[in-house]
């Protein structure tokens, strides 16, 4: 039974959310209304969180997959002590405020991770339930014992990657994972009986889930607290609650409504639901002292469970530098002394470098975990170790099978869970499976190295719906998303140190075919500028740029023009972004603006117009036919280079 404290709690959260959505005329009031029984539940007698210390790491997660009522969560951690104000609230949607549309990670306390595209909430929480295991498995129960919880939506369930992320789940059997599904029927284009018409319940019994079909009783605090308890109890397999719940609720005339989903702005419907709640509907943004108290006391509660956590950390009879590297992300101090270096006139695929590469440094960086959908060795990413299981939980290489979308967004997760470094492969030409995933990374500054391999038309006989053309130049697109393709496998080294280093998510484009290992590429610090003179000469009359395999093109084009008498530059460009991060000096130093330039990659020519006067490049789809025939038949040839370099010396 909800006692009168409770009802006025809920419905304080319930009016917030009406009130944050009519102040800034946008945003979806109906599921945070519907769903304040739910939250009020998880923040005062679920969850394990210190509201005064957000970023406690033995914190339980919560993720909101359906971050579209984000007002739900924002008057939680509100109401809870976070260092959100009523003021923030008021400035709900509005700019620089830290309450935006959707919870973003790192803007607000308490937001955990990024959610926007329907469905990346569900594959994050799954990241987090694995890293929190794997942690678990290795450090032990007295350092890491907390649980994640997600709260999705028909939208959720609805899209792909739903599907992908719990089967994985499930496969694993990630115990303290705790799916809450708010089946509250409607979409925003009507009922959801219009499209959808899935057994949910057995779908996810399918996957080996331990399910609670509750039925209509979003209102009941106590049913929801007993079966999230019994969830939490099944330690074999992770769990979900299905709850009928009344998008809307109380709103009179709103309620169980399509246009309940978006914003209820109109007066006469706030007061009315205002009034179903017993309070003024003159009142806006109004907590009562009583509703405070009792909520900050549930944010405080956990205090001294952190207090007790922080003494076994400190008393802990692991290595303290390796639990600090491993609680932190850490990068270690050695990370340069051991990354491999490889002697010029060698000659190896930059796909099988990337694999030496992780083998040398997972004995240094324990937070790395490498994976693959279903292209583990092909990708370079089969790095040593003992894969992870669900029978051997603290291994370091993990199978997400053919899963590229879920994939990415579980990789998120892992990483904005804290403690693991994520490394995951597939071949180039999917990326476009992943952009959801690749773009949430780049905004939630997400440290996931995204390995691609298989990088060109020199894929072959696969034909062009294997050979990457425009995928390259799409994941430049993407702001703050360093897109590295290393010339050989020195630069592959070199591009490690730099996804190792830097905060959020970094891009590596690797080759199948073998590539010479050339002069000067060993020199450190280079793939870090973004670009840089490979080989030099005096005056130059002409410049070759190139990246990944064609720089090798550009070296030998630049031979043949020397014997002719041409003095000719080379510069390998393994990233643009990271180039674009120089100053003008270097810039201008590397590029000499009254040379002409030519630009050399076997993609599209697009954005090379930044840098290049003329291009080596492919504006069209592949065709299938041996990698080497595919190049030379689409330009990849030195001597093709050397023409273009002399048609602009004409």
């Amino acid at each position: 039974m909800k006692t009168d404290l409770e009802v006025h709690q809920v419905n304080t959260i319930r009016a917030l959310a009406l009130d944050a959505v009519k102040k800034a005329n946008s945003g979806h009031s109906g599921t945070a209304m519907a769903l304040a029984p739910l939250a009020h539940v998880l923040f005062t007698k679920i969850l394990k969180y210190d509201s005064s210390n957000p970023d406690w790491h033995d914190r339980d997660r919560l993720v909101l997959s359906a971050g579209h009522a984000s007002m739900l969560l924002y008057a939680a951690l509100h109401l809870t002590g976070y260092d959100l104000s009523l003021e923030d609230i008021k400035q709900f949607r509005q700019w620089n405020s830290i309450t935006p549309g959707h919870p973003e990670a790192g803007m607000t306390p308490g937001v955990e991770v990024t959610t926007g595209p329907l469905g990346q909430g569900l594959a994050n929480a799954v990241g987090m339930a694995i890293a929190e295991r794997n942690l678990r498995s290795r450090l032990g129960s007295e350092l890491v014992d907390h649980f994640t919880y997600v709260i999705v939506g028909d939208g959720d369930l609805m899209e792909g990657i739903s599907h992908e992320a719990a089967s994985l789940a499930g496969h694993q059997g990630l115990d303290r994972l705790i799916a809450i599904y708010d089946d509250n029927r409607i979409t925003i284009d009507g009922p959801t009986g219009i499209a959808f018409s899935d057994d949910s319940a057995a779908r996810f019994r399918s996957y080996g889930w331990h399910v609670e079909e509750l039925g209509d009783i979003s209102e009941d605090l106590d049913a929801l607290t007993s079966a999230l308890e019994r969830c939490k109890a099944d330690t074999t397999r992770p769990s979900i609650v299905v709850v009928q719940s009344h998008i809307g609720f109380p709103a009179p005339n709103a309620v169980d409504t399509p246009a309940a989903h978006g914003a209820i702005t109109s007066e006469d419907e706030i007061a009315a639901a205002k009034v179903a709640m017993g309070l003024d509907p003159s009142e806006s943004f109004s907590v009562s002292e009583e509703v405070m108290n009792a909520y900050l006391a549930s944010g405080r509660r956990g205090s001294s469970l952190r207090e007790e956590w922080e003494s076994r950390l400190a008393n802990t009879t692991h290595d303290k530098v390796w639990v600090s590297q491993l609680l932190n992300t850490g990068i270690p101090e050695s990370l340069d002394d051991v990354l491999p270096s490889f002697d010029p006139g060698s000659s190896i695929a930059t796909r099988n470098a990337n694999k030496q590469v992780l083998d040398a440094i997972e004995p240094h960086f324990p937070s790395i975990i490498a994976g693959s959908a279903d292209l583990t060795g092909n990708t370079g990413t089969d790095m040593v170790g003992s894969p992870l299981t669900k029978e051997n939980p603290g291994g370091r290489k993990l199978y997400y099978g053919v899963r590229e979308h879920a994939m990415g967004s579980i990789a998120n997760g892992m990483a904005l869970h804290g403690g693991v470094f994520p490394v995951v492969g597939t071949f180039l030409v999917f990326a476009d499976y992943m952009r959801p995933s690749i773009r949430m990374a780049a905004l939630s500054k997400a440290k996931v190295a995204f390995v691609w391999s298989h990088d060109s038309i020199g894929v072959g006989e696969d034909g062009p719906t294997h050979q990457p053309v425009e995928q390259i130049a799409s994941l430049r697109a993407i702001p703050d998303f360093p897109v590295i393709r290393p010339a050989d496998a020195n630069e592959v080294s070199q591009a490690w140190a730099v996804a190792a280093k830097r905060r959020g998510p970094t891009g590596l484009i690797l080759s199948r075919q073998n590539l010479p290992v050339l002069e000067g590429t060993n020199r450190s610090n280079q793939v870090a500028m973004g670009a840089y003179t490979l080989i030099d000469a005096p005056y130059p009359a002409v410049i070759l740029a190139g990246t990944g395999s064609e720089v090798q093109l550009c070296v030998e084009a630049a031979a043949a023009l020397a014997q002719d008498g041409v003095p000719t530059r080379v510069v390998s460009m393994p990233c643009w972004e990271l180039f674009e991060e120089q100053n003008d000096d270097y810039r201008y130093e590397v590029l000499l603006e009254d040379v002409p330039i030519v630009g050399v990659e076997a993609g599209i020519s697009l954005g090379w117009e930044r840098y290049a006067d003329l291009t080596v490049t492919i504006d069209r789809f592949g065709s299938s036919a041996p990698g080497d025939v595919a190049m030379k038949q689409f330009g990849f040839t030195a001597a093709n280079v050397e023409s273009v370099a002399r048609s602009l010396l004409l």
